[in-house]
């Protein structure tokens, strides 16, 4: 139970009381939960649409894009523009993780931040509302899935920092349990053709991931949050040709 709170806390503005002292373990075993959470977010968001499944799509895309910001905080969009901000002005390793320490978004982050956000906005607002549910559940499980993925197989880039325990004391055989239930949830709701994009989009995750690795040596709380926006993206894109196709 401790672990599921764990992965609540950092995943979502819930409030959560953890009564128990947390050892480091347990940050990297609530990774098992990650997807779990993605599920309830995604619930969350498919329970709002349906809601405004009769209004303009354009107001159904604004509103839903306010709810998934206001569920977690925008602590992944945080990340995103950290993480553009660094791996522009920086040209070293040092450099880069000096930048991403910034708390002030620059130019490049703030131009990223918009753009993600207008993405995703026409995403939600291109699907029919008879679809669009499964598209917000996968991609809310896909995402936290993919953090669970990047903090299990790779490094910490930093000597200290607040991601640390989780990719430290990541669990392999707890990313194997998070990846069956992540691909079932794309049989169950998307057949075949969503194990395809859920596999297609992987790809893509890794590549991202060990592109990080190969410009500072691993991984931050920054580019996690990066991965989820990434990962949510991809399931979104993937989502519109299976309702096309």
């Amino acid at each position: 139970m401790k672990e599921i709170l764990i992965a609540l806390q950092f995943l979502t503005i819930i409030p959560v009381r953890i009564k128990s002292e947390l050892e480091d373990t347990d940050f990297g075993k609530s990774l098992l939960w990650f997807p779990l959470i993605g599920l309830l977010i995604g619930l969350l968001l498919s329970g709002e649409a349906l809601l405004l499944r009769d209004t303009n799509p354009l107001v159904r895309g604004a509103v839903l894009l306010l709810i998934s910001v206001i569920v977690t905080g925008g602590i992944h969009l945080d990340g995103l523009a950290d993480t553009l901000d660094g791996f522009y002005g920086g040209r070293d390793k040092e450099r880069i993780l000096e930048i991403m320490r910034d708390s002030n978004v620059g130019a490049i982050g703030a131009i990223g931040l918009f753009l993600i956000l207008i993405l995703k906005f026409s995403l939600y607002a291109s699907y029919p509302s008879h679809a669009i549910w499964r598209a917000l559940i996968l991609s809310s499980i896909f995402s936290r899935w993919a953090q669970t993925l990047a903090c299990s197989i790779s490094t910490y880039a930093r000597e200290e920092g607040k991601g640390r325990a989780f990719i430290e004391h990541a669990d392999k055989n707890r990313l194997i349990i998070a990846t069956i239930f992540t691909i079932g949830a794309f049989f169950l709701l998307a057949g075949l053709k969503g194990v395809l994009i859920f596999f297609l989009s992987s790809i893509l995750i890794l590549l991202f991931i060990r592109y990080i690795e190969g410009r500072i040596g691993g991984m931050t709380g920054d580019i996690i949050g990066t991965v989820n926006e990434l990962g949510e993206v991809l399931i979104l894109l993937g989502g519109i040709f299976l309702v096309h196709y």
